[in-house]
């Protein structure tokens, strides 16, 4: 019983972890995306015309690419899908061992 606890609060803080992770991301792009659009258009920083749309549509992809790891990835294959997962084919191989062994058994026989 206490393994189970450990492992439920390790799962809750590595969660916690992860949104922790994803909120400062999302505080550092909006900020920075400020900060690259006020150098764009008032300090005239850079050569290309738009420059910081760029680096501000590659930042975003980035973002929803680390949101939809911890809102949707980890959040369905954690560890107790794992653990199915591995119960799932530890099953299917016993399967096939005692199909072999009962083969074996049957020429054995003959």
């Amino acid at each position: 019983m206490e393994k189970e606890l450990h492992e439920q609060y390790e799962y809750a803080r590595r969660r916690i972890k992860q949104k922790k992770g994803l909120y400062f991301h999302s505080v550092l792009f909006l900020l920075g995306s400020l900060f690259l659009f006020i150098a764009h258009k008032f300090l005239d920083i850079g050569i290309e015309t738009n420059w910081c749309i760029w680096v501000i549509t590659i930042w975003f992809f980035l973002f929803i690419l680390h949101f939809i790891k911890v809102y949707i990835t980890d959040r369905f294959m954690n560890k107790n899908w794992e653990r199915e997962q591995i119960d799932r084919l530890v099953a299917l191989q016993q399967k096939k061992i005692t199909q072999l062994e009962s083969h074996i058994n049957e020429e054995s026989a003959t």
